[in-house]
């Protein structure tokens, strides 16, 4: 390979590809609100919602201003608040938990599955009776569709159903993948997502959705969304948030949408190449039995002995990034461990958090590149 070529960089996530693809449609649909002028709630909204719903097979979408206002949404709309506790895996971004401790509830962490880092049933039961123990009400479990991969829903609905709780589903990194040949967005009371721009589907900016077949709570989420507006819009009938999606996001997200199916296969693509070039070498991520992945992120796992800086360094050096996701799991981090975790630790989160590394993913890779990549991570645990 030509020496340049070889150090030249690699963007972890390339959305300049995606937007070449999209071209003038992106450009026309901006122009569209702007010459419209209905920033807030225009035609767009109501649109993308529908077409949300629609692609999951849930009845109803709510978009919201990001994926955290879309879990804090829900708990607010589920009176969720001080003496309750919220189950929620640890290994996991601050934003499911910090939704919670926002409302004035517990969160009480629970470990996760070692093959597919996503929350472990058996934790999930052991951190209820403790949630219990200490005086708290279990009232729900936001089991994470971490990484792209789908949790496994028949058995947190299980326990969930056995326990009194409901169950709101963290797909900020899932929406797109299924479980059981159902889309993600259709498990538990609600799904909350994201669509941060580096998320699978992504707008320019701040967004996410939640869906539900809930009608009830549909009317509450409508509520909170907007400072808890009921009829009269200045008598509000609860706390709310001002958790608004702009309608240029909205514009940009039906047309991306449009090519999403598209580029969840050709993440697959991607997501198969480093498997069959990497397996052998570091530890790759597994799909559980039934569950599907939009593979927001490819994370290995490095073996014993291999100094994680040093790695990260070697592939620097190449041109290439990864990023670690999580090097301090929840209940790790400063302002989280006041906060209670199940009985037995949280082990597997622990020795994730100290040997996880994700390489750079996204729908438009050609083979030269990821085959640069592959030769890097296998010269970089060799060497």
């Amino acid at each position: 390979m030509n020496q340049h070529l070889r150090h030249q960089p690699i963007p972890f996530i390339d959305t300049v590809a995606q937007r070449q693809r999209l071209g003038q449609s992106l450009d026309a649909a901006v122009a569209r609100v702007l010459a419209h002028c209905q920033f807030l709630g225009g035609p767009e909204i109501t649109q993308l919602e529908t077409e949300l719903a629609a692609f999951c097979g849930a009845k109803y979408a709510v978009s919201c201003s990001s994926g955290t206002d879309a879990l804090l949404m829900v708990l607010m709309a589920k009176g969720i608040g001080p003496g309750d506790a919220v189950l929620c895996p640890s290994f996991t971004f601050c934003a499911t938990g910090e939704a919670v401790a926002l409302t004035g509830a517990t969160p009480v962490f629970v470990d996760v599955l070692e093959d597919t880092f996503n929350i472990d049933p058996a934790s999930l039961r052991r951190g209820i009776a403790t949630a219990t123990r200490l005086g708290l009400k279990p009232k729900a479990v936001i089991p994470v569709d971490l990484f792209g991969q789908s949790a496994q829903h028949d058995l947190i609905a299980a326990v969930a159903e056995a326990e009194g709780l409901f169950v709101l589903d963290d797909a900020a990194q899932g929406f797109g993948a299924s479980y059981k040949g159902r889309r993600i967005g259709t498990f538990g009371l609600a799904t909350a997502t994201s669509f941060y721009p580096a998320k699978p589907l992504g707008c320019y900016g701040d967004g996410g959705a939640i869906l539900t077949d809930d009608a009830d709570l549909l009317d509450k989420l409508r509520s909170v969304r907007a400072h808890g507006g009921g009829a009269d819009r200045y008598d509000n009938i609860r706390l709310g948030l001002t958790a608004r999606l702009d309608t240029i996001q909205a514009a940009v997200l039906i047309e991306k949408l449009k090519i999403f199916e598209d580029e969840i296969a050709a993440r697959n693509v991607v997501a198969d190449r480093y498997t069959r070039g990497l397996t052998d070498v570091v530890n790759v991520p597994r799909l559980a039995e039934g569950c599907t992945s939009v593979w927001a992120q490819y994370t290995i796992r490095l073996p014993k002995g291999i100094d994680r800086d040093q790695f990260q360094a070697a592939l620097k050096a190449q041109g290439i990034p990864t990023v670690i996701y999580y090097p301090k799991s929840m209940h790790q981090q400063t302002a989280y461990r006041i906060f209670p975790v199940a009985d037995g630790g949280l082990p597997v989160s622990e020795r994730l958090s100290s040997d996880v590394i994700s390489l750079p993913m996204h729908a438009y890779f050609d083979e030269p590149t990821q085959s640069r990549i592959i030769e890097a991570v296998r010269g970089a645990v060799a060497g």
